[in-house]
């Protein structure tokens, strides 16, 4: 197995720290998790395709302690379970020189991102390319204290407001390319996490971020293995 492809799986749902609890479902042929952030306004989905190993559900409680303990490794590892009856109990990790074991969490105590019961139209499509994704983040760097975007439309296109308000601020204004859109609302979320999220995917070469009048956006990645979808939830009080 290859350590750097699974450090990559968890780069797309750990995100910098958001997200440090999930369940990885092993079927045999590929990983897959569902994730949510603590304030739940990120919420999200991942697939690994291309990966052998045994059928399972692994309660991973503390992401950060494992991501620890696979810097301990050389490239090549090899990864086995171990079961206490029908339980998995921990996750041993081996190279050819040593070997590190990981304690697994039940998986009660791990919280179950809920299903989206509806998802919305989405008005606005934008065309998320390198530049974009580069530009945000430096961005995002040079406004630090500053947490949120804002999606603003006119008859003219679409921009994307780090550090938007109705009075004189700092800010940077991105105007971008669009697939589609109609004229909505200004809508704001997170740029912190979009800004992880955009990170954890940068080796993506295009992909588009849907926006929805009603407080919803989506985005998703897929890059060689990967398939990385997020939904981001509007914030109310920009």
């Amino acid at each position: 197995m290859n350590k750097h492809s699974l450090n990559r799986f968890i780069e797309k749902y750990y995100l910098g720290g958001n997200c440090s609890s999930v369940v990885i479902k092993s079927d045999g042929d590929k990983l897959s998790t569902r994730f949510i952030t603590g304030d739940k306004n990120l919420l999200g989905e991942l697939t690994m395709s291309d990966w052998k190993f045994d059928a399972a559900d692994l309660g991973v409680y503390n992401t950060e302690q494992l991501v620890k303990l696979l810097s301990v490794m050389s490239e090549n590892i090899s990864m086995d379970l171990t079961k206490a009856g029908d339980k998995v109990v921990s996750l041993k990790i081996s190279d050819s020189a040593s070997d590190v074991n990981y304690m697994l969490s039940d998986l009660s105590v791990i919280n179950t991102p809920p299903k989206l019961k509806q998802i919305p139209e989405f008005e606005v499509k934008i065309k998320v390319d390198k530049s974009f994704m580069r530009k945000f983040v430096a961005g995002k760097g040079a406004l630090a204290d500053t947490d949120n975007f804002t999606v603003l439309t006119d008859d003219k296109g679409v921009k994307v407001v780090i550090g938007y308000a109705e009075i004189n601020t700092n800010r940077v204004t991105l105007p971008v390319e669009t697939e589609s859109y109609d004229k909505i609302d200004h809508v704001s979320f997170n740029a912190n996490l979009f800004r992880d999220v955009l990170v954890a995917n940068k080796e993506c070469e295009s992909a588009t971020l849907e926006v929805s009048s009603g407080g919803l956006a989506r985005i998703n990645f897929k890059i060689d293995e990967y398939d990385a979808t997020y939904y981001l939830v509007a914030e109310q009080d920009v």
